[in-house]
């Protein structure tokens, strides 16, 4: 699309027609909506004061692309957003080159910037990293990190602060705006500099104090001096739906030349009145009606989150030192209610995983019994304190994991395929999974009188009912479900259960017509519970009896609850049996469908029934 050609007035309906695809194409596919929406005419007039892909662009976390990808020649394959084989809802530089970084995780824009501007400060090329960071995003640690070395090294990047929530600070008015652009425009930024000259040769240092102090107290009446008293010149809050504004004030800190930050207020869900404003439910979506607003999807069982966040209200409800801890996510997690009910005891830390694990490390420590709600894929980002603070100290922080195993729609940077690996590992921690509803409140009521760090994982959607009866976790212990006469033994770690018993039900179907001797060759099936401690009395029971183990689990191969097995099996000698794992294979596992991406991997039933 060229944009650099048309004028405001052109570019104002290209903004119009952007936003009508996305609500066409999100309202049919789900996908993040409204971060997307309010961030249209930030990110057309940096497609017209930049120059892209010579010019990286870096977008933090990225779900604010949409645009973008419509901007570089993405139209038309842009109705295949989030599906199996169509575009990535993130940016994906497989994709295109114009996408310079996969991003999916929060707030590492102003690191890649940064990483970029001094490969092209040794490489001595024309070209200038611009950054879009928002939703929250610069609330992480690691932005703040970047932003002190940024300040301190001076590389020429310019920084859009996509602010759609006040999460900076209001604008102070008419004059906030004018000297903030003054502060930062060629008149203001030369006479500075001659101004700073001739106080520092000619006149003595008390002159020089007092004009300093002057500089200064014109800068503290605007909302940008965390980021000058960082170093990092600051220009803003403009109107984020400005083109006009947007397009002069991005030219200012292109020839600046120097890390400027550009704040822009936005308005989440501009163009669409349903999801305009702080609604949460619009950030990221299932299919809906466009003139209504309603959602497609049908309601069905609880989600696991649903149960989670109900069965720990309840224990919360009885145990007073109860408390929790989310980051961002306190309606994904299910952790809203009890933020809501017991305010004093549950926080959204925002994006800090670091923080919110340490923390909790400490009101561990101190007697409470912290319950730390994250997805698998963020809890990524909080493995130092995890070792470090819970896991050397010993201390009784149960980790519910939330989306672990495959995720669907969002891809490889989300899919929660990896706790199980870089969690069993660790000394100190537990590792167990409840297989239905009623085994997660079981496994929420066994996390509680634990002393040692806990990992509880539990699947996005709802789990499938069972005919099985629950029972107490007891401390290492697994259940041995299904019992019967024959050679193999499915083992199922958490949710996989239901797959499990599809594949018997399958294979032993397929089986019934064949010679007499193999009528009798059905499947037992037990249900581990805990990948650690691991259930080394009744493994050694069953390696007796079975001698073709397979191994069901949403999680990746390596390292995973085969590893495990075959870890205890090696320890014990014990060399007579055949192990095949079905989790997933050593690859990041693409976007789509959860049923597509599944039978793209080989997991539907008739297809590990061949494998069998």
């Amino acid at each position: 699309m060229d944009i650099k050609s048309k004028n405001v007035k052109e570019l104002e309906q290209t903004a119009h027609d952007i936003r009508q695809r996305i609500i066409e194409v999100v309202s049919k596919n789900g996908g993040h909506f409204s971060s997307t929406l309010g961030a249209v005419e930030l990110i057309i007039a940096m497609h017209k004061v930049f120059s892209c892909p010579k010019d990286p662009f870096i977008f933090d976390v990225s779900h604010q692309c949409y645009a973008h990808k419509l901007i570089t020649n993405r139209w038309d394959d842009f109705a295949s957003l989030r599906q199996f084989g169509g575009l990535s809802g993130f940016t994906k530089p497989r994709e295109s080159e114009s996408d310079y970084f996969v991003a999916g995780h929060s707030s590492t824009s102003i690191s890649l910037a940064i990483g970029a501007a001094k490969a092209i400060a040794l490489k001595k090329e024309d070209r200038v990293p611009v950054v879009m960071i928002g939703d929250g995003s610069i609330s992480a640690g690691i932005a703040y990190e970047a932003l002190n070395e940024l300040g301190d090294r001076k590389y020429p990047i310019v920084i859009i602060l996509n602010d759609n929530e006040m999460s900076i600070s209001r604008p102070i008015g008419a004059i906030s705006k004018h000297l903030s652009k003054l502060l930062a425009g060629k008149m203001y930024q030369g006479l500075k500099e001659r101004v700073d000259k001739i106080l520092t040769n000619y006149f003595p240092d008390g002159v020089t104090y007092v004009a300093k102090k002057i500089e200064e107290s014109m800068k503290l009446i605007t909302p940008g001096i965390i980021f000058e008293e960082m170093g990092v010149d600051y220009i803003g809050p403009i109107d984020g739906h400005n083109l006009k504004e947007i397009i002069q004030t991005l030219q200012i800190a292109k020839n600046m030349n120097k890390p400027v930050i550009v704040h822009a207020r936005t308005t989440k869900g501009k163009g669409y009145d349903i999801a305009q404003g702080h609604l949460e439910k619009w950030h990221g979506v299932g299919p809906f009606d466009i003139k209504t607003g309603k959602f497609l999807k049908k309601s069905g069982a609880p989600s696991a989150t649903q149960i989670f966040s109900k069965a720990l209200t309840k224990l919360a409800r009885k145990h007073k030192n109860i408390v929790g801890i989310t980051a961002a996510m306190p309606s994904g997690t299910g952790l809203d209610k009890l933020i809501e009910e017991f305010p004093n005891r549950f926080w959204d830390v925002a994006i800090a995983e670091q923080h919110g694990v340490a923390s909790a490390a400490a009101m561990a420590k101190e007697g409470l019994k912290p319950f730390v709600a994250i997805y698998s894929t963020f809890l990524q980002r909080a493995y130092d304190q995890i070792i470090h603070d819970v896991c050397i100290m010993n201390l009784g922080v149960v980790f519910c994991i939330d989306r672990a195993g495959l995720v669907g729609n969002d891809g490889e940077t989300h899919q929660g395929v990896f706790d199980v690996s870089f969690l069993r590992v660790l000394p100190n921690m537990l590792c167990f999974s409840p297989r239905d509803a009623k085994s997660l409140e079981l496994a929420l009521d066994f996390a509680y009188e634990q002393k040692s760090p806990c990992a509880l994982r539990y699947p996005r959607g709802s789990f499938e009912e069972l005919d099985f009866a629950p029972s107490a976790f007891k401390l290492g212990k697994s259940e041995l479900l299904v019992e019967e006469k024959g050679t193999k033994l499915f083992i199922s770690y958490g949710s996989e259960i239901s797959r499990a018993l599809k594949v018997k039900a399958l294979y032993e179907k397929e089986h019934t017509n064949k010679a007499s001797d193999e009528k009798n060759d059905k499947i037992s099936i037990l249900d581990l519970r805990f990948v650690k401690p691991i259930d080394e009395q009744m493994l050694k029971k069953l390696a007796k009896i079975y001698k073709n183990w397979y191994i069901f689990s949403a999680s990746c191969a390596k390292g995973g609850v085969g590893s495990a097995i075959l870890e205890f099996l090696a320890q014990e000698e014990i060399y007579d049996i055949k192990l095949k794992t079905f989790e997933y294979s050593d690859k990041f596992i693409e976007h789509g469908d959860t049923k597509d991406v599944e039978d793209s991997l080989g997991l539907n039933p008739k297809d590990l029934v061949k494998r069998i």
